[in-house]
């Protein structure tokens, strides 16, 4: 099978034979920047299909067409794990969103608490960041970047089945054991660089479906703490197994 070294993220169904339409960007990506031409071959992957080895067939400043040739990879889905963060610095929420995407959350979710100090985000910048690491590791599947709300909010409503690993600074040095039952939906809960208020910390401890756990003897920065945690959640019960 070819060996190509550039691999696209394009959101339209794909099979063999399929057309695939590339906008300006993309098009400026291929044809400006990796100076592509007609007849080159790249990968595809569109979060559904897998990934498909694609022909230009078109282009043009303004856009281009691929034709899907076969099939690479068949569709691979991260565990059902999603990532909860308040969101810190623009580089640093960059790199949690990236590095989320690249180590297997299925869903990304920026969360306001009592200290959080951003009050809005970009949430096309960062699914773009998302896009861009799926791109970057070879994956096939791009996390939904969800837009900012409150974790108080999000508590309302959540499901009890899905089960939150509450990364809780004051438990620094303590047991970093997951508890319950480890079956079933997960999502990681990280707090802002202020950590978490009593009040917030009060309440998660409170509800039956979180589990309040320790990431090791020192108080890791926000973007440090999603990386560390998702490696033990990964370990522990996803596909790193």
């Amino acid at each position: 099978m070819d060996d190509v070294k550039i691999r696209l993220y394009v959101d339209q169904p794909m099979g063999a034979g399929q057309s695939l339409t590339l906008d300006k960007g993309q098009a400026h990506y291929l044809f400006g920047v990796m100076r592509q031409g007609l007849g080159a071959r790249l990968a595809v992957f569109n979060g559904r299909d897998g990934e498909w080895l694609a022909e230009l067939r078109a282009a043009g400043k303004r856009g281009g067409e691929l034709v899907c040739l076969e099939q690479r990879t068949a569709q691979r889905d991260p565990p059902d794990l999603w990532l909860l963060f308040a969101p810190i610095k623009k580089a640093r929420t960059d790199f949690i969103v990236e590095k989320a995407a690249e180590m297997g959350a299925a869903r990304i979710l920026p969360v306001q608490t009592d200290f959080t100090n951003a009050e809005r985000i970009r949430q096309d910048r960062l699914q773009a960041h998302a896009v861009e690491a799926a791109e970057q590791c070879g994956g096939t599947y791009v996390p939904e970047v969800a837009g900012l709300c409150r974790l108080s909010r999000l508590l309302d409503g959540w499901d009890a089945a899905r089960q939150i690993m509450f990364c809780d600074e004051a438990l620094a040095g303590g047991s970093s054991a997951l508890a319950g039952s480890l079956a079933g939906p997960w999502a990681i809960l990280i707090g802002p660089e202020g950590g978490f208020s009593q009040a917030e910390r009060a309440r998660l401890r409170g509800l039956p479906f979180a589990h309040a756990v320790s990431l090791g003897p020192r108080i890791l920065r926000a973007d440090t703490a999603a990386v560390a945690a998702m490696t033990v959640w990964q370990q522990a019960l996803g596909d790193w197994q």
